[in-house]
């Protein structure tokens, strides 16, 4: 049985003080943002202890689907990759990149640079992130998608272009034999979300996956729990989403989760069990949430 974990939105905090010409850009109002509400919901608390009881869990490996700054600052991203460091080794982790950590296009760029291994595939003669990648772990084919662009001041929108949907068709037929987990931050399912947040180019997503198939999508940036399926070639293909890992309890949107898969069996017979951790209160006690599924 190899268990996979994946967890998302982090928002690593406190946000470093911005100096005047870094806000001169779509950062001021994602900094009055943070200031005004996301300071006050999100916390460390709340995500050391899920982190921790994450380890506890001993995953075999780890999903981690954007969002880990605030407002792409130079140094919350050089601050995120020292706490990705501390999550555990890049053959451990899978990182795509989120809204967030593309709020500029420089700030993706550092993101790139600063994370390099978390978003690198199993081809080693790469020295920079290309998407989507491919890693191979146990019985899983990981395929990272990255739907991260620098947006408009208030849009969070992200992309799934037609140069990545090819070239994702092609690894998600290489590994028909494998159990396939798509990587993505924005949820790629109709009515996701709202108009200025949406995934740009999800029906392309979605003809692909119809057409080729997967066996488990992942997403972030909602910030709430969701199971929803899209059609693939032989039956429904389950996406499921998770609240951000640093909110608490008692606020507008759920407290911080992570999802645990257990899968077994072999092509075409895969048996899952998926449970979700989360925080319980405002302690920080981690537990698990809702029922045990099996798909």
């Amino acid at each position: 049985m190899f268990q996979l974990a994946h967890f998302s939105d982090p928002h690593l905090g406190p946000l470093p003080k911005p100096s005047v010409w870094q806000l001169l850009s779509k950062r001021l109002t994602g900094y009055i943002n943070w200031k005004r509400n996301r300071a006050k919901s999100f916390s460390d608390l709340y995500l050391n202890a899920l982190i921790s009881d994450l380890a506890d869990q001993q995953a075999d490996h780890i999903a981690l689907t954007g969002d880990l700054v605030n407002i792409a600052l130079p140094e919350e991203t050089r601050l995120a990759g020292i706490w990705l460091r501390r999550l555990g080794s890049a053959e451990h982790v899978s990182v795509v990149p989120g809204n967030h950590d593309a709020y500029t296009a420089s700030g993706l760029q550092n993101a790139l640079r600063e994370w390099c291994p978390y978003m690198l595939g199993d081809d080693t003669s790469a020295k920079t992130p290309t998407f989507p990648y491919l890693r191979r772990r146990g019985p899983l084919a990981i395929i990272g998608c990255s739907s991260a662009i620098a947006s408009l001041p208030f849009m969070a929108t992200g992309t799934f272009s037609a140069s990545q949907e090819e070239a994702t068709a092609r690894l998600l037929q290489q590994t028909r034999d494998c159990f396939r987990v798509v990587l993505i931050h924005h949820p790629p399912f109709p009515d996701a979300t709202p108009f200025h947040k949406r995934l740009i180019g999800a029906e392309r997503f979605r003809t692909m996956i119809a057409e080729q198939g997967a066996d488990l999508v992942l997403h972030g940036h909602t910030h709430i729990h969701s199971h929803q399926q899209i059609a693939g070639p032989n039956g429904t293909v389950p996406v499921i989403g998770v609240p951000s890992a640093s909110n608490g309890p008692g606020h507008r949107k759920p407290a911080g989760c992570y999802n645990l898969f257990s899968v077994q069996g072999e092509t075409d017979h895969w048996q899952v069990k998926w449970q979700t951790r989360g925080v319980l209160d405002e302690k920080g006690t981690i537990g698990p949430v809702g029922e045990t599924i099996n798909f």
